[in-house]
């Protein structure tokens, strides 16, 4: 059995993703115990499907359906025709409303770790594969016993690599391992080698270096340790959740997985000091009490714990029910704030001159969520995948901002708007037009990839605010945006609420470690189907947003005639030819037509062209095809008559259904032309599939003859079949009944014959 892979596009990438980094912002106040969450009860734009919204796991749940996704992994394995070499290492579980299990693997090979092998598989309730995402889906067949180029020089180039951006280490954190890279092209045996030490503005180092192990090429690298820059200080006054009693309070929230903050006291490794208080009324609202940047801090992290909780249904980073922990005060004048998995906390410093503190409520919501990120779809740091990690950090930071409802810090579409990053009050990073930035890009070009992830970050950032709130001039939270296309079309909003849901489930439940712009794109429609249906207004937005910076098209609207293509008929012959229609309006189509040979008409009601042409010649036809709505489509084409004998085309419209896994169906065609076939038959198919690799197709001649037109395929993932054969058939007779034989020979899915036809 073979489940349907998901058939989206994904850009080639590497797998790991270690530590993340942005900084923004800080919060000042004195703080007392807070231990309740909050539950805002926000209404939806558009009214999400229950069935496939995320359900709330606790961590006992979670850790028994990742058990029992262990204990089936070498089934699933199996099931996805992964070689004899390759295992399955369960990563994540999610689980919808409806039962529908999202389980993420990370692949091996021959032992080693396969990095872009990762692999989302969607399965029913019951157990029964649905689909799969597949990071890459390239064979692997690499030998792993000898390797020319030696682990040793590789070591060296990597430290190099990362003496370059800063680092003064002489060797790696760690030997280099043998991996297999199959993240992009051909899957080769390589090493991958972490170099530390700190980058140039003392940001903690942790670059992977990514070697071919035979020619010693350097084939990807990219920083571990994810960046950003920020300061301030402007939350006020809040409750946060604490322990311990008089004279000991502690910042540690026993109600967010044991979240606890530490004072670095300006040193740059280990953990730092636990804040303990003796009335648990902690900070003074500025820096010369040191306790206020944890408050900032610990609060931020309570409110991002609480948002992803509340409204995904997330229990902590990993969804196991445990909390990070947070480092302040990191360095001295250390302008920004980093997340790390390798400590999986969130450290920050206290910003130009130590005065202003990175501590801000959408700084720790974006490092937070880079946890996630790296928890889920683990996003590689470069080129397009690390910029949709930085989005993905802006996105949540600025839904987290608006969800706390903080009276002092209001949510916005701002990054870092308080902290003055640029000493003209300008913000750091604007998601309506991100070039306001004077380096982040409003839409997606082929190049993108190759910038910093943090300007490259900005076309999502766009997606995201063209998705929440739509084009043009908006004044939110007393905020005043402008937001532009690049289509220069406009866009309507879905609300903040959906577009947050639909980018969490495409991030948790479909995105893959290399997944590009046109991936994600890919990625949320595929959620914006399963949360409001494919088609649907909120849907449609979706891709319109996407359309907007320059990824993908626009959804298509009004009326859709299909384009039957030129015709060819026998004069005194008769024939059938359907037109095929769609609207997004509901109720029924009325076909008309101009320009039909003498002797055809068109059904008004059904769109089917039936008659016997009654004389020779070429027309020039016209469909008009009207909804409910008065919303028309059109499609021309020509229809040539011919004498007999002469070049003759005959079709059937009629649909077959093709059952899965199952024997060979037939579509007959009867063909009334004299004499034999000819040497370029041409056979036209159109076949809906979602996985056109379980397909087999053969032409059977009248007397029994037949021709192959495709195999099966189990690595052939597109959709739909629509392709045009040529068979030499002057052997066979033409007249007669030939037949289109399908067959799917691998379980999963099915589909339809739509049309075919054959021209001689």
């Amino acid at each position: 059995m073979r489940p349907t892979p998901h058939r989206r596009a994904v850009a080639t990438g590497a797998l790991v993703a270690v530590t993340a980094m942005l900084a923004v912002g800080v919060q000042t106040g004195s703080a007392t115990a807070r231990t309740d969450a909050k539950d805002t009860g926000r209404t939806l734009v558009a009214k999400a499907d229950p069935g496939a919204l995320p359900v709330k796991l606790t961590p006992s749940q979670r850790a028994e359906l990742i058990r029992d996704a262990n204990a089936t992994k070498a089934t699933t394995a199996k099931t996805l025709g992964l070689g004899a070499k390759e295992r399955l290492v369960v990563r994540d579980v999610s689980k919808d409303a409806d039962g529908t299990l999202h389980t993420r693997y990370e692949r091996t090979y021959d032992g080693l770790p396969v990095l872009g092998g990762d692999l989302v598989v969607d399965a029913t309730k019951g157990g029964t594969p649905k689909t799969v995402a597949k990071a890459t889906k390239a064979r692997l067949a690499v030998p792993t016993t000898s390797a020319s180029f030696a682990a040793g020089t590789a070591e060296k180039d990597a430290v190099k690599a990362a003496q370059a951006q800063g680092s003064k280490a002489t060797k790696a954190e760690r030997a280099p391992r043998k991996v297999i890279w199959a993240a992009n092209g051909t899957p080769v045996l390589a090493y991958e080698t972490v170099v530390g030490g700190l980058q140039h503005d003392g940001t903690p180092n942790e670059l992977h270096v990514i070697t071919d192990a035979r020619s010693g090429k350097k084939l990807f690298e990219f920083q571990g340790v994810k960046q950003g820059v920020g300061n301030s200080q402007y939350s006020g006054k809040v409750t946060i959740g604490t322990s311990g009693s008089a004279p000991s309070f502690q910042l540690n929230d026993p109600t967010r997985g044991g979240h606890k903050t530490y004072n670095l006291n300006r040193g740059t490794s280990g953990t730092g000091t636990l804040f303990t208080d003796a009335d648990d009324v902690w900070g003074n609202g500025t820096t010369s009490d040191p306790a206020t940047a944890g408050v900032d801090a610990h609060y931020g992290a309570q409110l991002t714990w609480d948002y992803y909780k509340n409204v995904h249904g997330r229990s902590g980073i990993k969804g196991d029910g445990k909390g990070a922990y947070s480092r302040v005060h990191y360095g001295n004048a250390y302008v920004n704030a980093f997340w790390q998995d390798t400590c999986f906390c969130m450290t920050y410093g206290d910003g130009s001159g130590n005065a202003k503190p990175l501590t801000s409520i959408d700084v720790a919501a974006h490092e937070m969520t880079h946890g996630v990120t790296s928890a889920t779809a683990n996003l590689t740091y470069s080129g397009e995948s690390g910029g949709l990690n930085e989005a993905t950090s802006d996105i949540f930071a600025a839904a987290v901002e608006f969800w706390a409802e903080n009276p002092t810090d209001k949510g916005d579409y701002l990054v870092g708007e308080k902290i003055d990053i640029n000493s003209n009050g300008t913000p750091l990073r604007y998601m309506d037009k991100p070039s306001k930035d004077s380096r982040s890009k409003d839409a997606w070009y082929s190049g993108i990839g190759s910038i910093d992830v943090h300007y490259s970050s900005g076309p999502a950032n766009h997606w995201f605010y063209l998705a929440s709130e739509g084009s043009g001039q908006k004044v939110v939270n007393g905020v005043s945006y402008d937001s532009p296309t690049s289509d220069g079309k406009p866009v309507t909003g879905i609300g903040r609420d959906n577009a947050a849901k639909i980018w969490f489930k495409a991030l948790t439940q479909r995105m893959q470690s290399n997944t590009n712009y046109a991936g994600a794109r890919d990625a949320t429609l595929w959620a914006a189907g399963e949360l409001f249906g494919v088609g649907s207004e909120t849907y449609n937005n979706t891709a319109n947003a996407w359309a907007a910076i320059n990824v993908g098209s626009r959804a298509t609207t009004g009326v859709s005639v299909t384009a039957p293509g030129d015709q060819t008929s026998i004069v005194n012959t008769a024939v059938q030819l359907q037109i095929k229609a769609s609207s997004s309006s509901s109720g029924a189509l009325t076909y008309a037509a101009t320009g039909l040979p003498a002797g055809l008409s068109i059904n008004a009601s059904t769109g089917l062209i039936s008659g016997t042409p009654t004389a020779t010649g070429t027309s020039n036809v016209t469909v008009t095809v009207k909804d409910s709505a008065g919303q028309t489509g059109t499609s021309s084409f020509k229809w040539t008559v011919n004498t007999t004998g002469g070049g003759s085309v005959f079709e059937n419209t009629t649909p077959v259904a093709i059952p899965d896994a199952s024997d060979a169906v037939t579509s007959p065609i009867v063909v009334t032309r004299s004499g034999n076939g000819s040497s370029a038959l041409k056979v036209d198919v159109n076949i809906t599939h979602t996985y056109r690799g379980d397909l087999k197709i053969d032409l059977v001649a009248p007397d029994g003859k037949s021709w192959q037109l495709k195999a099966s395929d189990p690595w052939d993932s597109a959709e739909d079949v629509k392709e045009t054969y040529t068979v030499d058939a002057t052997g066979a007779s033409a007249s007669g009944t030939w037949k289109l034989q399908v067959q799917d020979v691998y379980s999963g899915d099915d589909g339809t014959v739509n049309s075919w036809k054959l021209s001689f």
